[in-house]
This record gives structure tokens, sequence and C-alpha cells, in this order.
């Protein structure tokens, strides 16, 4: 796909996080992946915040079939509230989870040994490309390593392109 291509991709970042949600801290790893997004010529809308939970089942279900890319970032660890796995899950038709423990097997590389215990995952819902990331900026850096070559491409084959 060229770069002329890559600008009508469309994406949606939802960031799953009680706490920013509430407003007791700035999103900053939301605002970090919808940049990425960006510096590949990706159309962003603007970054969601939502709470733990149900909220992310939510947000997620409006931007399915909306936008072409949905990046998650939180709510994928073993934290009681730590949900995003969950509500993606049912929505998805097929999963790739050669990708997200690719994700996972970046951060460890990196050195950071807990990016084994994140619970993320990929997959196609109704035409959308949807991911999980790590809440942290660090995991969106790392796994924005391992997406920036191949988003393109999966979306072009999501929409029926050739190998």
């Amino acid at each position: 796909m060229t770069e002329s291509a890559a600008h009508s991709i469309r994406a949606c970042v939802i960031t799953a996080s009680t706490r920013a949600a509430a407003g007791e801290y700035a999103d900053r790893s939301g605002p970090l992946l919808a940049d990425g997004l960006q510096g590949l010529g990706i159309e962003v809308a603007p970054v969601i915040v939502v709470a733990d939970g149900d909220p992310v089942g939510a947000a997620l279900r409006a931007a399915v079939g909306a936008y072409d890319i949905v990046l998650t970032t939180g709510g994928t660890g073993l934290s009681p509230t730590d949900s995003t796995p969950e509500q993606t899950r049912p929505l998805l038709d097929r999963e790739i989870p050669q990708l997200a423990a690719e994700i996972a097997r970046a951060g460890v590389a990196k050195g950071v040994a807990t990016a084994v215990l994140s619970r993320g995952l990929a997959g196609v819902a109704n035409r959308t490309l949807v991911i999980n990331l790590p809440g942290s900026r660090g995991g969106v850096r790392d796994a924005m390593e391992v997406l920036a070559p191949v988003l393109v491409h999966a979306v072009e084959q999501i929409r029926g392109g050739d190998h």
C-alpha cells in the first residue's frame, strides 16, 4: 500500500484507565500511540479515555466497524480491574495470536521481564484490526516498533488485498 493509501486508513485509540478517566492524572500513553500512528500517515481520531471494565467494551463496540484500526492501551495486566482482553475477545471474529505474542516479546527483549504478563489480544472484528497494548509509555513504544512495519499491510489484507 502506498503512503497515500495509508492516509485512507482511519484509526481510533482507546485508553483504559479508571484514574485517567476520572481526571486524577493525564493520559500519556494514548497520545503517544496516536502520534505513532500519525507518523505512519494514518488518520487518527481524538483519543478516547474510559474507565476499566464495561466502559472499555462500550468504546470498542462503538469503534469496531467505524475505523480500520482500533488500538487500546491499558487494562492488559493482572490487576483485578484489568479487563481489556475480556472486553475485546467477544468482538473478535479472528485472533492474530502471533502479533500479540510479538508485542510481549519485544518488551522482554528490551529488558522488561514483566512484559510476559500482558494479556493483550490482537484480531479482526468486523473488518477492523483490534490490538490491545500495555498501558505504559514504554510498552506503547515497544509495541509501535512491532506494529509500524505491518499495520498498513494488515489493513490492506483485511480489505481483501493480495499478499
